[in-house]
């Protein structure tokens, strides 16, 4: 399509029209014929229907949203990866001026690693196609400098050398950063250097992944903390605008606290790397925790290590002579020399092997190298959850509205592996890498240290957005269920736990979402009364005993709750939800042959739950006048069974809870076999700076659940939320989704 034939907008501000998937800074045009027809008919109506770059769909826009762009500005402003970015660079009309006034041949300087370069302009234009459907792509400048070495780059990083210009031939040349060699090309988990166009000073990190996108050759960089502790984040730049950190000049402004050494050295025998668990003899004895950073201290000969500890037993948060090295809880950091430490062998966990030698210690926060028995870190058992779990940088790191992954990624795999087939299970080559993610970058050190950074789930989403299930996985809330759904069945195919029986068909389920219809007469249920209500109401049956039950609680969406509170029911007893399963009689306790469903209400018994008996207690019961009226049905009875016996029960264990209020999603751990063993987990439990600052995520104890479990029903029914203890009132007023797990299955007994 000719460029000439459209009107294009960049847009500026969030506002009517604009889908959820858009940010300030994405480009839309509409046919010129079009645009000025609307214009034409002096109509008052400030909306535009207007395509963005990249969707063929048509969306109504309002006009206050939007800023005109010249097909050439356009063209400048698409070849910039990032709509934030790319909304900056419209701020630079004098660059976008000097753009457009290039030519091919043109003498021009151009950024390298942060130092301008003299080189000549070859071609300006397009790198590679766009959509089919899109009537531009972005337009580079393809620079010579010279030696046959060239390089593509946009507007931003690209200006007119007047000196040149003027001068046929230089007398100097700027300094150059040093040329890597063509045969040393950066590779995935190499540490490079970078600059971005709103900061002058150096940016560090390491690639965790290289590939082609739309033609392009680009570098995926989870970067370093700054000065300040702050997480730096993640970003996508060209190859060519990424330098190898070895190459970088010795002059310029350098990072090396941040950079961990290769050489990590061997005490006893044994290889001690970033992240390993060690123990470290002090005045009062042994203390242990997990070593953070690894390098040389000012002032200080040797290699030290920056060890977080499991209690407030340190003297920093991870700062040396006022200057950040790594993060933690105050009071819990402390720099030791390493030949003070020791792996805590006593404390690694059952199943992983204790590195070496040969063990590959190429470790970073966003990236663990696993191998063999390592990969099955087991969950946390109960008597580790406070040493491991609990307290400030601890769970995992939340970041742009991940609370719905976090909190679902931490009920699931923290202390229960009822689901960890995910993680072993054989995928199809196109999802590995998602399972990959999921069990070394968030499980296992989730499992193993008790922390996992915001990259490694960012990474996740990263990749399922990648495959093209929602262009919004990266930046908009999700719910729970959507997200487990979508790995669990579209992403590792598991089979579906939950087997719903109903009229002899029986449908399959990952979770089951409690419905209630209007006769019921619950006022403060349990989970286990919603249960059997829904199952009653749904005329539904469970198949067989699920390894793993997701209930959703009956609400209408994020806000309206059927409930004021929900009582959490610590056992689930399902066997009169089995269809095929021996049952006992209400009455005398034995083996039932019938079961009344008019008998689900009587008062007389309960006031709800599904009702069996014997024949002869059948005959007695509906001797009564009020129940003559009933139609028993026979049930399941298997062969063999004595009727005197009674048949054994069918239980599941609650070990989490997910809960939401304002939109915001916590969870709960049932992690242990006492009432007071729970904890609660918030993501974004507080916040370290402002827009470039980072989430603190928390785990805290919260044994004052069981004073409300174990409170009289009159008295809770009549407690006010609150009047309730903060945790308690969460868990029992915002309760979203609960997790049940059989006893019996487990990959770790």
């Amino acid at each position: 399509m000719d460029q000439k034939q459209d009107v294009f907008f960049i847009i500026t501000e969030r506002g009517k029209g604009v889908p959820l998937y858009v940010d300030p800074g994405k480009i839309c045009y509409i046919n010129e014929q079009r645009y000025l027809s609307l214009l034409s008919q002096e109509s008052e109506s400030q909306i535009l229907p207007v395509k963005f770059l990249g969707d063929s769909l048509e969306y109504k826009v309002d006009v206050g949203c939007l800023h005109q762009l010249t097909a050439v500005y356009a063209g400048f402003l698409q070849a910039i990866d990032v709509d934030a970015e790319r909304l900056d660079a419209l701020l630079k009309k004098d660059a976008l001026e000097a753009a457009a006034a290039l030519k091919v041949d043109s003498p021009v300087l151009v950024e390298r690693y942060g130092v301008w370069n003299p080189g000549t302009v070859r071609y300006i234009g397009s790198r590679n196609k766009g959509a089919y459907y899109d009537c531009i792509s972005g337009t580079f400048f393809r620079i010579d400098l010279g030696e046959g070495d060239e390089v593509w780059v946009p507007f931003t990083q690209v200006k007119p050398d007047v000196q040149s210009a003027m001068e046929p031939a230089p007398l100097s040349v700027p300094e150059q950063a040093p040329k890597p060699p063509p045969e040393d090309p950066v590779q995935e988990g190499d540490r490079v250097v970078f600059f971005t166009d709103h900061e002058k000073r150096a940016r560090r990190g390491m690639v965790m992944e290289v590939k082609q996108t739309n033609g392009e050759m680009m570098a995926y960089i989870s970067t370093d903390r700054d000065e300040q502790g702050g997480k730096g984040g993640d970003i996508t730049l060209p190859i060519g605008c990424v330098l190898k950190e070895k190459y970088h000049p010795s002059d310029m402004e350098s990072m090396a606290p941040y950079q961990q050494l290769q050489d990590t050295g061997m005490v006893n025998g044994s290889s001690i790397t970033l992240y390993s668990r060690v123990r470290v003899k002090l005045a009062k004895g042994f203390e242990y925790g997990v070593v953070r950073w690894i390098g040389e201290l000012p002032k200080l000969e040797g290699t030290r290590l920056g060890l977080q500890l499991d209690s407030k037993s340190g003297v920093s948060d991870g700062t040396f002579m006022d200057k950040r090295y790594f993060m933690c809880p105050p009071k819990q950091g402390l720099f030791v020399k390493l030949s003070s430490c020791s792996l805590d062998i006593p404390h690694a966990s059952a199943g992983e092997k204790v590195p070496t030698s040969s063990t590959s210690t190429k470790q970073t926060t966003q990236h663990y190298e696993t191998d063999g028995e390592s990969d099955n870190v087991p969950p946390v058992n109960s008597e580790d959850v406070e040493r491991l779990l609990i307290g400030r940088m601890k769970g995992i790191q939340g970041h742009c509205n991940s609370c719905y992954m976090d909190s679902a990624l931490f009920s699931l795999f923290s202390c229960s592996s009822v689901l960890d087939s995910l993680l072993f299970k054989p995928a199809e080559p196109k999802d590995q890498p998602i399972q990959r993610t999921l069990l070394r970058d968030i499980v296992n050190p989730l499992r193993r240290h008790g922390f996992v950074e915001a990259s490694s789930v960012m990474r996740l989403r990263k990749q399922l957005q990648e495959r093209g299930y929602c262009a919004t996985f990266t930046t908009d809330e999700k719910d729970p269920e959507e997200f487990l759904s979508l790995i669990m069945n579209k992403i590792l195919s598991l089979e579906p736990p939950i087997k719903l029986c109903s009229g002899g068909r029986i449908q399959s389920s990952f979770c089951y979402q409690i419905f209630l219809d209007d006769t019921h007469n619950l006022i403060l249920p349990t989970v286990q009364q919603l249960m059997e209500q829904s199952f009653y109401s749904g005329q539904l049956k469970l198949s067989e005993v699920p390894s793993c039950l997701i209930l959703q609680m009956p609400r209408f969406g994020k806000n309206f709750k059927m409930f004021q509170k929900i009582i959490p029911s610590l056992e689930l007893d399902i066997t009169a939800l089995i269809s095929e399963g021996p049952q006992q009689c209400l009455l005398c306790g034995g083996l039932a042959g019938l079961e009344c469903a008019e008998c689900f209400r009587d008062p007389a018994f309960n006031t709800n739950g599904f009702k069996y008996f014997c024949h002869t207690c059948s005959s007695q019961v509906h001797s009564h006048p009020s129940r003559r009226s009933h139609k028993p049905c026979p049930c399941f009875m298997p062969d063999g069974c004595l009727h005197s016996v009674a048949p054994p029960r069918d239980k599941m264990e609650l070990f989490a809870v997910l809960c939401i209020d304002t939109s915001h999603y916590v969870s709960f751990l049932k992690y242990g076999p006492n009432t007071t063993d729970w904890a609660f987990f918030d993501s974004m439990s507080d916040r370290e700076g402002e827009s470039d600052g980072y989430n603190i995520p928390e785990v805290r104890a919260c044994p004052e659940v069981a004073r409300y479990l174990d409170m009289p029903l009159t008295q809770l029914a009549h407690l006010q939320p609150r009047d309730m203890g903060d945790l308690a009132k969460r868990l029992f007023c915002d309760a979203y989704m609960y997790l049940y797990q059989s006893p019996n299955v487990s990959l770790y007994h």
